[in-house]
């Protein structure tokens, strides 16, 4: 996927990434969610009959706690908020609410259309559905607060997927491609793109593999962390300003 030349003067940062670290990931995780809690890695992982949602190990990638879904449901993007787990579903208009500590089901929410990825900014919740649009929405009933509409120059980047809030920006990735935007939540305008081409050894590359997806932000240790759709590694990444 490419972007279209900016045509304003606010041109996005490039960068690429170095790998710091290589952590195992488990290779039968559809990745739709990735993020820290107290401290703690969490992860959805999707696809119907295989869809769960699980509290994983950092170091081993062994998943320490589990909860199932129903095959009729896709799992997709999660976030926890003030103790409160949220995880939404592809096309069934439902964002499961649970104990994040328990994974016991506390209640559900509803909303129009796809869900994809979903973050928090300790505040509102944040969702994409695939287009180019992100959704501000009310914790307690999912209401809409604002949406956003997220664009490069006047282009708008479309297909955004798993979300990440990291130090005032959303991060997400752009589904189908090794790129990830930051963008600017209160313009939707992109401020800056990672290239994450080649993060996965072609030879780790096998007839499952699915795309990169999957951001986490270790706040405690100021540490970032990418995966991918049935990879076997995560990786712990920096960043690379590119040459201008």
């Amino acid at each position: 996927m490419t972007f279209s030349a900016c045509t304003d003067a606010q041109t996005p940062k490039r960068y690429t990434y170095k790998v710091d670290k290589v952590l195992p990931h488990d290779v039968l995780s559809y990745t739709q969610g990735l993020f820290f809690y107290n401290g703690e890695l969490y992860e959805s992982a999707g696809q119907y009959g295989e869809s769960s949602f699980r509290k994983v190990d950092l170091n081993s990638g062994m998943v320490l706690k589990r909860e199932n879904f129903a095959s009729k449901y896709f799992i997709e993007g999660s976030c926890a908020l003030d103790g409160r787990l949220y995880i939404l579903t592809w096309k069934e208009n439902t964002c499961f609410v649970c104990d994040i500590n328990t994974f016991k089901q506390l209640g559900i929410l509803r909303y129009q259309g796809e869900g994809w990825g979903l973050t928090t900014d300790g505040k509102s919740l944040i969702m994409s559905d695939g287009s180019s649009k992100l959704y501000f929405r009310k914790p307690d009933n999912f209401q809409l607060i604002r949406e956003i509409d997220v664009t490069v120059g006047n282009s708008p980047v479309r297909y955004l997927n798993e979300l990440e809030y990291i130090k005032g920006e959303i991060w997400a990735n752009v589904y189908g491609s090794d790129t990830i935007v930051r963008i600017d939540p209160a313009t939707g305008k992109v401020k800056s793109m990672i290239d994450c081409s080649n993060l996965l050894p072609g030879y780790l590359i096998k007839r499952d593999t699915d795309v990169l997806n999957g951001i986490a932000y270790d706040a405690k240790n100021d540490h970032i962390y990418l995966t991918g759709k049935y990879w076997p590694k995560m990786y712990r990444i920096s960043l690379v300003e590119k040459n201008k």
